[in-house]
């Protein structure tokens, strides 16, 4: 034992009580990963062992797959030896020689002849395939001589499917034996659910954890198969990257793809799905056809067959579904016509049990009325019995064949999805005449069968549906109450408005005031006698106090119903719900209040403002004492009072000589408005009498709207004449300039640089000067003689010179001609002052008026 080798760490067991040990920080284990002389051999030889176990692996797969082709052969040939039993009359022996000596006659294999042989005795669509392949080709497939034909891949492919016990296996000999050939790299085959979900039931070229990850698509999620099932066509995607997500896509986005609908005699059970490694280019009619017989394979298979269940790896999922075979087979057995039809009669609406009739070549044709169940009644007024086993198109070929009802019915055949749908039309002939019906439709699929419910419109009921909505939007109850039995009836919405559980039944008319606020005793009394002992209508508003605590506004109108005799029989009426209508009023009652005290407190202001207007600038105004200047003024006011502006003049005679004429416009109206005038127009008299000039004057009155008003602004002209020159020195501060007209040719001063007043602080203004010559008139005004909202100021200006030009026998005359004529839409105040320069010699005195009239009243001569 002292000289032997432990196998696990390769020391000797002779050192092992000397060697020092090794924990897990010592450099030796941390080199680990380095091999050691004495460990390569055996590294080597496990090495070996792994690839001798890989190739076992690999050769055992390809004769097991061997073994499965083979399998799938021998079924074909076996099944043309039974052929050739039953057309020669001969055993088994004796046809497997014929069938030996015919395919070396014929120089194929005898799986070939054996395929011909079946193709010739079968007829069937796989042979009108392989046929129509080989036309088309001119012989067969691409390839080399040992490539199988069509006929040979398609009975195949038809013999592991029947032989299989699962989709899986189906999957995998669908593209071994018949989409390899065609360069089909994967396929996968999906079980359509009643709900519209897909389940992957089988595939073969995808690696198992993609088809994991794919196992189940819920209902509703975008797939190239769920547009397949639910267009119920076939889809084909030149590349996966044009369509939605689907199996594999991550692992070949340039290839192909093709879904085609599994189904057989109008019923899909499922999608077929195939796959290429390349983009996908034009088939010809004949491989579209030949994949076309496949999906029906898989549709046959998918009706016989269980779905895999999901969660299961390839290699568990064979023995998972064998095992389980039997009991699913049981699960998923559908109804049979009986259970249906029990189902069926169990019901209160009419009802048809149909099957699906195909024609001679298996295709959907029409479906057949099975059963009618006992409350049907059939809108021509046929017997049931004359209706079970009709077909439903020849039946009702209005009803259904005229409208999308069959649609719908090959719909709910072909995915298994519900369809219902209210107030649909349904025509039938009734002696040649058509007759519509309204009715509600209900279709469903229960295995092979359908069943059709219809609920055909009654009008007494949707009257009463619809008197039933309107008293719940009108939160209307209604009652009746017979005073002989004391029965007492409520509707449903009255035990709402009541608050009250309809188990404890309904109240008495007589029990109101019990049940209503004490305040309202004395009108409830008047109410009651009104109806029960006048005997006449009435209707009475009142507060209902509920068991929850909750006060309503209730109305209530009751009518006396008397008996032949004359005497009281019943009482019936109706209440309703007025709480919100009450609250309504007493909120516009409360609006309506303070709508008139703010009516009136603005009135004020608005007064208070005009009072200061005219207080300041007076509708009548004395003459103005000045030689060689005849002076008139037109004052305009707002239309609305509420809008009181800003607008001012003035014109005085300084004690220099000089006239001091000015315009000025507040920004804004009302009583702010009015009182900056006040300031501004006082404070330019006052700075007049310093003798400074019109642009120092404005840079003054500048720095008193900036600092001592409330941040006032405005807009002025500020002009001193000098009779004695007859020269006008005028400044601007963001105003309109004065306008000129001298021999019938109105023109307007250069404008001067002038920020308007108030903006900013310790402003400059430019001043200018112009000679007048006697016959001159000089019009200064504010902007509500020109001002439009859809006029740019140039065109209004245009405007307001030509209607200066027209002649006028007098100054006042024109000044009336001017805002008789303007076309300002602003509804603002309008200030405008005429100034005629007279010779002084001819002239004598002259006189001066201002005469502000909302009637533009004539100046005084």
């Amino acid at each position: 034992m002292s000289a032997s080798t432990d196998p696990r760490n390769g020391a000797s067991a002779e050192g092992e009580d000397h060697a020092p040990t090794h924990t897990a920080a010592s450099p030796r284990t941390l080199d680990a990963t380095a091999p050691r002389p004495d460990t390569a051999p055996v590294a080597a030889e496990k090495s070996a062992q792994v690839g001798r176990l890989a190739a076992t692996v690999e050769r055992l797969r390809e004769e097991v797959q061997a073994a499965r082709n083979a399998a799938d052969g021998r079924a074909l040939i076996e099944l043309a030896k039974g052929i050739l039993v039953e057309r020669l009359h001969c055993g088994p022996a004796q046809a497997a020689r014929q069938l030996a000596e015919l395919a070396d006659q014929s120089g194929i294999s005898e799986l070939e002849l054996a395929t011909d042989i079946i193709n010739q005795a079968a007829r069937d669509h796989v042979t009108r395939i392989a046929t129509d392949f080989v036309q088309a080709t001119g012989g067969g497939p691409p390839g080399d001589s040992t490539t199988p034909s069509v006929a040979v891949s398609l009975r195949t492919t038809e013999s592991a499917a029947l032989a299989a016990d699962d989709t899986q296996t189906v999957a995998e000999s669908l593209l071994h034996h018949a989409l390899a050939p065609l360069g089909v790299t994967a396929v996968a085959v999906w079980t359509a659910g009643h709900d519209g979900s897909l389940t992957l039931s089988g595939h073969a070229g995808f690696p198992d954890e993609e088809a994991e990850r794919w196992h189940y698509v819920p209902p509703g999620v975008a797939t190239a198969a769920r547009q397949a099932l639910t267009e119920r066509r076939t889809v084909r995607l030149s590349t996966t990257a044009d369509g939605p997500p689907t199996i594999g896509y991550g692992h070949g986005p340039h290839g192909g793809r093709i879904a085609v609908c599994a189904g057989t005699g109008g019923r899909i059970h499922g999608v077929l799905e195939i796959c290429w490694p390349q983009p996908l280019g034009d088939h010809p009619p004949a491989v579209e056809r030949q994949l076309e017989a496949l999906a029906e394979l898989c549709a046959h298979t998918l009706e016989a067959l269980p779905a895999p269940p999901p969660g299961l790896t390839p290699s568990v999922r064979s023995s998972s579904v064998r095992s389980s075979s039997a009991r699913s087979s049981s699960v998923r057995s559908s109804p049979s016509d009986s259970e249906l039809v029990d189902l069926s009669d169990g019901l209160h609406d009419a009802a048809l049990v149909l099957r699906p009739h195909l024609d001679s070549e298996g295709r959907l044709a029409d479906f057949r009325i099975v059963y009618a169940n006992t409350h049907f009644q059939d809108p021509a007024g046929r017997p049931r019995s004359a209706l079970n086993g009709s077909l439903l198109l020849e039946t009702y070929p209005l009803a259904v064949g005229g409208s999308e009802i069959y649609s719908r019915i090959e719909r709910v055949y072909a995915t298994g999805e519900s369809f219902r749908a209210q107030r649909m039309t349904l025509t039938t002939l009734v002696d040649q005449v058509p007759l519509e019906t309204v009715a509600d439709i209900s279709i469903s699929r229960h295995g092979h069968s359908l069943l059709m419910i219809w609920r055909i419109e009654d009008e007494t009921a949707r009257l009463a549906s619809l008197l039933q909505h309107a008293q719940r939007l009108g939160r209307v109850g209604g009652f009746e109450e017979n005073l002989v039995t004391g029965e007492i009836t409520w509707n449903s919405q009255l035990f709402s408005l009541y608050g009250r559980d309809p188990l404890d039944g309904p109240a008495s008319l007589r029990d109101l005031a019990t049940r209503a606020h004490t305040d309202d005793a004395t009108a409830i009394g008047r109410f009651l006698r009104t109806v029960l002992h006048h005997q006449r209508p009435a209707t009475l508003a009142f507060r209902l106090r509920r068991s929850d605590g909750v006060t309503r506004h209730i109305r209530i109108a009751a009518e006396p119903v008397l008996d032949s005799e004359g005497r009281l029989l019943l009482v019936r009426g109706a209440y309703q719900d007025i709480s919100a209508q009450h609250w309504t009023e007493v909120a516009l009652a409360a609006t309506r209040d303070q709508l008139a005290h703010t009516e009136q407190e603005s009135a004020e202001r608005s007064r208070l403002a005009l009072q200061l207007q005219h207080a300041i600038m007076p509708p009548t105004h004395g003459p103005l004492e000045a030689p060689g200047l005849h002076i008139a003024v037109r004052y305009r006011p707002a239309e609305t009072e509420a809008l009181v502006g800003g607008d001012w003049y003035d014109a005085v005679a300084l004690p220099s000589g000089q006239i001091l004429l000015c315009v000025g416009d507040i920004a804004g109206h009302g009583v702010k408005a009015a009182t900056g005038m006040v300031v501004l127009r006082n404070a330019l008299r006052g700075l007049a009498m310093t003798g400074a000039g019109p642009a120092k004057l404005l840079g003054w009155l500048n720095n008193v709207a900036h600092h001592l008003t409330d941040r006032v602004t405005a807009t002025a002209v500020c002009a001193l004449y000098d009779p004695t020159t007859r020269t006008l020195r005028w400044a601007r501060a963001g105003h309109l300039p004065p306008v000129v007209v001298r021999s019938d040719n109105a023109t307007t001063l250069p404008l001067t640089r002038g920020l308007l007043l108030g903006a900013l602080a310790d402003v400059s203004y430019d001043e200018d000067d112009c000679q007048l010559r006697p016959g001159d008139i000089l019009l200064m005004y504010t902007d509500g003689l020109i001002e439009r909202r859809d006029t740019a100021v140039q065109e209004s200006m245009t405007q307001l010179l030509i209607g200066a030009q027209k002649p006028a026998d007098t100054l006042g005359q024109r000044l009336d001609h001017l805002l008789t004529y303007s076309k300002s839409d602003t509804d603002d105040d309008t200030c405008l002052i005429g100034i005629q320069v007279e010779d002084i010699g001819g002239a004598g005195t002259q006189r001066s008026s201002a005469v502000p009239s909302p009637a533009h009243a004539p100046a005084h001569e």
